[in-house]
């Protein structure tokens, strides 16, 4: 049988599956990446995760996202999660745009997106419920890097590249990480940031959206978000230009954290993404499930890739549209799989210890 998903686990969370199982509530975290278009081959396992897996859940699971992370999280928290994941995943399908679009453009389209998928009901119930509580990252940006001139942010984005270069605690010059967490949540991840000054901020009715317009605010791309309601005031752009794929210290984290992945690498930051010899481990997080398409799972999608942000210039629209759209039709065979093992109590013998 063709192997669709590859699940690896850091040793805590290794031994915790072989001994016990994997149960909803052994859960405490789960994290979503950034990467834009790339998490349509993960619908299929948030729409069994949202559904199904975490039902009946009874108590707080934190959610850590960033971007596009923080985008498919937003479905979490309301009564129907599924089929909000679900029109989440047809409005970023049907983004269309002019042939060369500016930052402007791109931004609007993001903001109708937003608009359609979190609504303000949708936002008062995923604040009035203490069982999903949301926590988005976002960059506040300082210097040349918060301007908009396509030229000075271009050259304070190449300054915090070829620092972080040395090392990922430069980027402090440049940006400062906001959490921006449900009032519920209180300081339950606050063990984890050391590395770059950061500080926290309640989501609320007034900030929802444009805490989520701006983790997912790609530098050059769209137009940073100004001044969010209650958060210090200046320019906030893509939460994965410090938090890509995460690099947190997670060992002190109670309980096990989900990680659903489209890579099976996990890059650090935004400017890290050619750095080839920082990439996060198993040895530092010990207690993670990390799961991933298998490379059958690449072989099958088209043009043998997982889709990405340049797929808006190199294809026609009905092309691109097709090929998402199989993407994620590819991708319940992974959330399918899992649900088999899981179903069976197999799944302890598809998971592999995470050491590299």
């Amino acid at each position: 049988m063709t192997k669709w998903l590859d699940i690896k686990a850091g040793q805590q969370a290794y031994l915790h599956i072989q001994e016990q199982g994997l149960q909803q509530e052994d859960f405490n975290l789960m994290l979503g990446a950034s990467g834009g278009p790339k998490w349509f081959v993960l619908q299929g396992l948030d729409n069994y995760f949202f559904g199904e897996f975490f039902k009946s859940r009874k108590t707080p699971l934190q959610l850590l996202g960033t971007s596009a992370g923080a985008w498919r999280f937003a479905s979490l928290g309301r009564r129907e999660a599924a089929e909000a994941s679900a029109l989440f995943c047809r409005l970023y399908q049907g983004q269309v745009y002019s042939a060369k679009p500016s930052a402007a453009e791109i931004s609007a389209n993001a903001r109708e997106l937003l608009e359609a998928y979190v609504t303000e009901d949708a936002i008062d119930e995923m604040l009035s419920q203490r069982i999903f509580q949301h926590h988005f990252i976002v960059a506040r940006c300082r210097g040349w890097a918060a301007k908009e001139s396509p030229r000075q942010q271009a050259i304070g984005l190449a300054r915090a590249a070829a620092g972080n270069i040395l090392n990922r605690r430069s980027l402090k010059s440049a940006f400062e990480r906001v959490i921006f967490q449900h009032p519920a949540a209180g300081d339950v991840l606050g063990e984890h940031w050391d590395d770059l000054p950061t500080s926290r901020v309640a989501l609320s009715r007034d900030n929802f959206r444009q805490a989520l317009l701006a983790t997912g605010s790609i530098p050059l791309v769209l137009e940073g978000v100004r001044d969010i309601p209650g958060a210090p005031p200046g320019v906030y752009r893509d939460g994965g230009i410090t938090d890509y794929h995460f690099d947190v210290d997670l060992s002190r984290q109670s309980g096990l954290v989900l990680y659903p992945h489209f890579h099976h690498q996990v890059v650090p930051g935004w400017f890290d993404k050619q750095l080839k010899w920082r990439r996060t481990t198993g040895k530092h997080w010990p207690n993670v499930v990390f799961m991933h398409p298998s490379q059958a799972f690449l072989d099958a999608l088209p043009y043998g890739k997982i889709p990405d942000r340049n797929d808006f210039a190199k294809l026609d629209v009905a092309s691109r549209q097709a090929y998402w759209k199989k993407a994620v039709e590819l991708g319940y065979r992974m959330a399918d799989q899992f649900a088999e093992w899981q179903t069976k109590g197999e799944l302890g013998q598809h998971i592999r210890l995470w050491n590299e």
